[in-house]
């Protein structure tokens, strides 16, 4: 089954859902909000989307700004990071389309359209 993890209140999470729908891509919805993703999500998902750790930050977000994260990421383990990203989904870069042996994550979700 493909997850669409996604935020309500986001534009592009709203417009790439939208997208999906319209592909026919049949998809369970999952709030990055209220479900956060786990440390063993992360890591599955960076695996198969093959893009760097940082390319899972919100790094335009205000939780982003507000922790400083710009320059403390550079100072942090990728196990850090993993636990960081997994304490808050407004964090994690969304939306992120979860299929079974690849997973997108943001803009590269239109491009796999």
């Amino acid at each position: 089954m493909t997850t669409f993890v996604g935020y309500p209140n986001c534009s592009t999470s709203k417009r790439i859902e939208k997208e999906v729908t319209a592909k026919g891509i049949p998809f369970e919805y999952r709030n990055i909000k209220t479900e956060n993703p786990t440390v063993a999500e992360l890591k599955q998902w960076r695996k198969l989307s093959g893009l760097p750790l940082k390319r899972f930050f919100n790094t335009s977000g205000t939780v982003y700004r507000e922790l400083g994260l710009k320059d403390k990421l550079k100072q942090m383990s990728e196990e850090e990071q993993y636990q960081l990203l997994a304490t808050n989904g407004m964090l994690v870069k969304r939306p992120i389309l979860v299929m079974t042996d690849k997973v997108f994550v943001g803009n590269d979700i239109e491009k796999m359209l």
